[in-house]
């Protein structure tokens, strides 16, 4: 008697209809859009429960400042913590990104990523003054094995919204000037893709008005508005737009004001983070964002003394930043070592330096010279 049981294979006909369909509808093939089917019944037969905080996890200051503390712990015990509700007038963070692959600093996957952040999101609406902001800096990635975008990043930003309650103030965009060109399969051998430079920045609020001012981010003006503002008799005309030109645009209010798309290179090579990382044998953080970043929406969002957090604290840049701007801080990091390098940053005694550099992007009409 055979005792085997017999399996149930989709037949190839089956197969290929499936196949079709997925990829008329936006999916690589049928793998994935059979995988998103089991997540998606996954997420529907269980409800997200509530944190419950580990009331006797063991985090540990590493440092204090004047200003603020460097913590080795997990973020979501001081986030979720009675003791620090509504406490918080920045959030400024870069969380692990959502990859397809697992990275040294520990990422979650973007398939993944929504669930893995939901008690962050519930610690965030906890801690947020009602006047505070929520800033996170996170990258996109492609699906695996084909040339097209993820959405997990999208995802997360409508999660944000629509079941914990967060509003978009605005979205930015950083651009690096120094990024690589990327993904090399894509971009520099089959050259089917433009090389991937800009995160996405979402800064969102518990409240439609949180504190903010763009008097204190104001840029240089250029040599062309310059000129502007020292005629005396400015000409009346309207743009092609309907907007009027008028005398109003001869006023000088301070400084230009900054538009979303922030150009900051990530260029850290040689500087005392990294000197002191090589010197006491520490690993040098793989995925540090430039000081021009969070001090572009501290001074945007913030006042002196206000508090500024960073749940996903790395080497302690939002910290540093913060102590230069004269505002209270709390950065908190799992990873011990990674935690311990961040105590470099503040032994550096040189001048902290606002960015002063000058980008441009060109037409991609002109083409090479």
């Amino acid at each position: 008697m055979n005792t085997k049981k017999k399996s149930t294979f989709l037949s190839s006909k089956d197969f290929k209809a499936i196949d079709s369909f997925a990829k008329s509808n936006g999916y690589v093939d049928a793998s994935e859009y059979i995988l998103q089917i089991h997540k998606n019944n996954e997420k529907s037969l269980k409800k997200p429960k509530a944190y419950r905080r580990n009331t006797k996890a063991n985090d540990e200051t590493i440092h204090k400042t004047k200003m603020g503390s460097i913590i080795n712990g997990d973020s979501l015990n001081w986030l979720h913590n009675p003791k620090n509700k509504h406490k918080v007038d920045l959030i400024m963070t870069s969380p692990p990104f959502g990859l397809n692959s697992k990275k040294s600093y520990g990422n979650e996957l973007a398939s993944d990523y929504c669930e893995w952040f939901r008690p962050f999101a519930e610690g965030f609406s906890k801690s947020l003054k009602d006047s505070g902001s929520l800033v996170i800096d996170i990258c996109g990635t492609w699906r695996r094995n084909a040339p097209v975008r993820s959405l997990y990043h999208f995802e997360l930003l409508q999660m944000l919204c629509k079941e914990y309650g967060f509003y978009l103030c605005q979205e930015h965009y950083w651009w690096n000037p120094a990024k690589l060109p990327s993904p090399a399969s894509w971009v520099t051998k089959e050259r089917s893709r433009v090389k991937d430079a800009v995160n996405c920045i979402w800064w969102l609020s518990r409240t439609p008005n949180p504190k903010a001012s763009n008097k204190n981010v104001l840029g240089p003006y250029s040599k062309d508005m310059l000129k502007l503002l020292n005629q005396t008799d400015l000409p009346v005309t309207i743009r092609p737009s309907g907007h009027d030109i008028s005398k109003k645009f001869a006023i000088d209010n301070g400084g230009s004001i900054p538009p979303n798309l922030l150009a900051i290179a990530n260029t850290e090579s040689k500087s005392f983070y990294i000197q002191y990382c090589k010197k006491n044998n520490l690993k040098i953080h793989p995925a540090r964002f430039p000081a021009a970043l969070p001090d572009y929406f501290i001074r945007f969002l913030t006042e002196k003394n206000d508090l500024v957090v960073d749940p996903f604290g790395g080497s302690s840049m939002t910290g540093y930043v913060s102590e230069k701007l004269d505002r209270k801080w709390i950065s908190i990091e799992l990873d011990h070592e990674l935690a311990s390098t961040g105590i470099g940053r503040f032994l550096d005694t040189k001048p902290y330096k606002k960015l002063k550099s000058k980008y441009e992007i060109f037409s991609p009409c002109q083409g090479p010279e």
